[in-house]
């Protein structure tokens, strides 16, 4: 992922669609760009109950069949709604099957086998501080540095996280398979960046999500057998169906689309809000009771959006895809070294 980031962006990009571009030449994100994907993450992380009926299910079976569906759904509405979709050519398929494969299917692992070594805190905690490698990263594949404001920003959303998820045990290994969850998480959005200006939400999501169900086909034929699915309980069907539709299909959308809009920066801070929603979401299902240490994380991760979001990120491109590069005198783009 750090070798030749730029040349993959070149050959991808395509003219910014007229709400990207106007939340671009404002400098801030749109309400509209943030609602979006607070929402997205407000999903996903109110689906930590419900992802708990599948601790017993065969894991690449049932997220197969999760992955199989959710892209079914997404190729049916897009093409209700007429959402362009396009074949993915070149080094496309490399981008769309690193989402897939780290993203998906690698982090799905990392998760079960970390937990087996860590506290799901220790595993929680890893995956805050994505915020903070979309700060210094994600400017970097839009051809922008990256902005001490809106690194300073995802930092106090990190610590702000940390602080709602809370703290736990872990050995080496444990510690290990928590890196490697990190790096998962921030690879689902990283990787999308190159293949987003020609792709858009509907084609990122709709391609990473069916290479991701072959993916997770095969091992769960190599490693679980044919007769896997049959040993999926009725709860756990529905637990699946819930996370094809609302986590994958829908959540996808959202962020992919608040992506494309604000960039990796911005939209890095707003992941913030996914153990905010899970510890809300806890407490209205009467599983978790939240101390003041949660309640003091959620004020620093609000803390921490307002920083970044309220005033505007500088971070943010004033237009998508190859033009968000600064330009000369005569209007022509600049390289940033």
């Amino acid at each position: 992922m750090e070798t030749q980031l730029d040349t993959g962006i070149s050959s991808v990009s395509r003219p910014a669609s007229a709400a990207e571009a106007a939340a671009g030449r404002r400098g801030r994100p749109t309400a509209r760009a943030v609602v979006t994907g607070l929402s997205g993450m407000c999903l996903v992380g109110g689906s930590v109950g419900v992802s708990r009926e599948l601790t017993s299910a065969p894991l690449f079976t049932a997220q197969a069949l999760r992955y199989a569906a959710a892209g079914l759904i997404l190729f049916a509405v897009a093409r209700a709604a007429h959402a362009p979709l396009v074949r993915p050519r070149g080094r496309e398929w490399l981008w769309l099957a690193g989402i897939a494969a780290l993203g998906l299917v690698l982090f799905n692992v990392a998760i079960v086998r970390g937990v087996a070594h860590a506290e799901p805190a220790v595993i929680a905690v890893a995956v805050a501080c994505v915020p903070v490698v979309l700060a210094l990263v994600g400017p970097l594949l839009e051809h922008r540095p990256p902005h001490r404001r809106a690194v300073f920003a995802a930092v106090v959303v990190t610590m702000g996280s940390a602080l709602v998820v809370g703290t736990g045990r872990a050995d080496a290994a444990g510690i290990g398979w928590a890196a490697v969850t990190l790096t998962c998480e921030a690879s689902f959005t990283l990787l999308a960046v190159p293949v987003l200006p020609r792709h858009g939400a509907w084609g990122v999501s709709l391609h990473s999500v069916w290479l991701g169900a072959v993916m997770l086909a095969v091992l769960g034929l190599a490693h679980e057998g044919t007769g896997a699915a049959g040993r999926i309980t009725a709860p756990q069907w529905a637990a699946l169906a819930y996370l094809a539709v609302m986590v994958t299909a829908v959540a996808f959308i959202l962020w992919y689309s608040t992506l494309a809009g604000i960039g990796a920066a911005a939209a890095g801070l707003l992941t913030g809000a996914a153990p905010v929603s899970a510890a809300l979401t806890g407490m209205a299902t009467g599983t978790r009771a939240p101390g003041p240490l949660v309640w003091c994380g959620v004020l620093v991760v609000g803390c921490g959006l307002a920083a970044g979001l309220v005033r505007g990120d500088p971070s943010i491109p004033r237009r998508a895809g190859r033009d968000a590069r600064p330009r000369n005198r005569t209007g022509e783009p600049m390289d940033v070294a």
